[in-house]
């Protein structure tokens, strides 16, 4: 970032905290866009928001995140804009009080929930809850995959399109993608209700709908998710939700036309060495991968 770059953050970092000198503030009315930050300012007035600690809203939605993140948040200007997103009452103003957390492909992200329960999401995945009823109401809504390490107290509630997890105090990871959805138990336990059956799951127990069928899991002795340190493991799974998660973790698209990818897939794959990780998922079903138009192209040798 170049200098006058980080000069106009820092001025806009300043006004935001009426901390301006007089010589300051003479820089910050020549900025081109000014006006356009005043009225941002005024308009902002007009919303009314309940008490809270910016400091801690700033450091749950900014600096809750992962070192993995590919983005970085310890930009000046992405903390203005978390400055401007709190004034404006967006996520405490009347017309919701919904918090929205999404990540993209190759990224993962922690967040705290209020209940200081621990949440890792995935790569490419969405989870969004209520902060101002989370006292009453554990509950939150997830599509993609996380990791929860949940604080006791009352049901904590993770709901998917295909299933809801419930559990009091526990750990475990709940993964619902296209045609996939997986619980696994790490600690206590968790009641996965699919299709109005509920199922009890305690540590090292695994819940797996693939294509709509049930698929007997045995015990693991795990203490996380293979994720969580960069790694995703498989273990007779269709070559399909292999490449998906490949994709989601590289931010690549596949072109198999030409492999069955129905066939089962038993290996791991790092997520920090492309490398490495696509001869983890292609020399043991003896394949050759290319690039054809931007996509990774699979054939048999």
């Amino acid at each position: 970032m170049n200098r006058r770059i980080m000069k106009r953050e820092d001025l806009i970092l300043k006004w935001l905290d009426h901390n301006l000198t007089a010589e300051e503030e003479k820089e910050f009315r020549a900025l081109n866009d000014y006006d356009e930050l005043i009225k941002l300012s005024e308009s902002s007035a007009q919303f009314k928001a309940p008490d809270f600690d910016s400091e801690t809203v700033f450091k749950n939605v900014i600096h809750n995140t992962s070192k993995t993140s590919s983005i970085n948040w310890n930009s000046p200007f992405l903390k203005i804009a978390a400055l401007l997103i709190v004034a404006l009452g967006i996520y405490f103003g009347t017309s919701t009080s919904e918090m929205h957390i999404q990540t993209l492909a190759a990224e993962k992200t922690n967040l705290n929930l209020p209940d200081l329960s621990e949440v890792m999401l995935n790569a490419d995945s969405e989870l969004t809850y209520n902060p101002e009823n989370w006292a009453k109401n554990r509950s939150l809504s997830l599509n993609g995959e996380a990791y929860f390490k949940v604080a006791k107290g009352s049901k904590f509630n993770v709901n998917t399109k295909t299933g809801i997890v419930s559990v009091l105090g526990t750990q475990f990871n709940v993964k619902d993608r296209e045609n996939y959805f997986e619980v696994r138990c790490f600690e206590g336990r968790v009641n996965v209700n699919y299709n109005t059956t509920n199922t009890i799951l305690t540590a090292g127990d695994s819940f797996l709908i693939i294509d709509g069928k049930l698929i007997a899991k045995e015990k693991e002795a795990l203490t996380q998710p293979h994720w969580i340190i960069n790694k995703s493991q498989f273990s007779s799974i269709p070559y399909k939700q292999v490449l998906a998660e490949f994709e989601r973790q590289y931010n690549v698209t596949f072109d198999a036309s030409g492999i069955d990818t129905n066939q089962l897939f038993t290996g791991t794959f790092v997520h920090n060495n492309y490398d490495v990780a696509i001869k983890s998922i292609t020399f043991p079903l003896h394949l050759r991968y290319g690039k054809n138009h931007g996509q990774i192209k699979l054939s048999l040798e």
